[in-house]
C-alpha cells in the first residue's frame, strides 16, 4: 500500500516545513513502514548547514524517522488522532552523509508497545547504503483540544 503526501497530512500533525516524508512506500499498520524523502538542494535546512557543503542535518534524518514511525502507528483507529512525542534516541549511529538529490529509504519497525509508550528500529539508506540507524521510544499522547 503506498500513502502518499496529502493521506500522510491526513495521518500524522506536521506540516511544511516539518513534514519530511514524501512517500510511505510499505506499511504494516501498527508495526513496520517504509518511507520516502527526497533531499532536494531547495530544503530550508541547506542554507545554513553547511554554506559551500550542504549536509541535511541528522537530527531531522532522525526526525523523517520518526515520522515514518508515527504514520505507521497513527494510521491504525486505535491510535488515530494521537500526538507523537518523542521518548528518547538509542544508539543512533550515521554512517553517511545525506546530500542533495539522495533519496532517503526510511524504515521502522516496532519492537514494543505498552499503552502509548513504544520503542521501535529505523533505519535510513540511500541507494542501499546505510547512513542512519538506531532506536526511538516515543508516547503516543491525546491531541489538545481545539478552540
Amino acid at each position: 500500500m503506498t500513502i502518499e503526501a496529502d493521506e500522510i497530512e491526513r495521518i500524522i500533525p506536521h506540516r511544511y516545513p516539518f513534514l519530511l516524508v514524501d512517500r510511505i512506500t510499505e506499511i504494516e499498520v501498527g508495526k513496520r513502514a517504509t518511507g520516502i524523502k527526497n533531499v532536494t538542494a531547495n530544503e530550508w535546512f541547506f542554507q545554513g548547514h553547511f554554506p559551500g557543503r550542504k549536509v541535511m542535518p541528522g537530527v531531522l534524518i532522525v526526525e523523517a524517522l520518526a515520522q515514518v514511525a508515527c504514520v505507521s502507528l497513527l494510521k491504525g483507529v486505535d491510535m488515530a488522532g494521537k500526538t507523537p512525542l518523542f521518548g528518547g534516541i538509542e544508539k543512533m549511529r550515521f554512517r553517511k552523509p545525506v546530500v542533495p538529490g539522495d533519496q532517503l529509504l526510511l524504515e521502522f519497525t516496532l519492537e514494543a508497545l505498552r499503552g502509548p509508550i513504544g520503542k521501535g528500529a529505523v533505519k535510513a539508506t540511500v541507494e542501499g547504503k546505510l547512513a542512519a540507524e538506531g532506536t526511538i521510544s516515543f508516547a503516543l499522547v491525546d491531541a489538545p483540544a481545539e478552540g
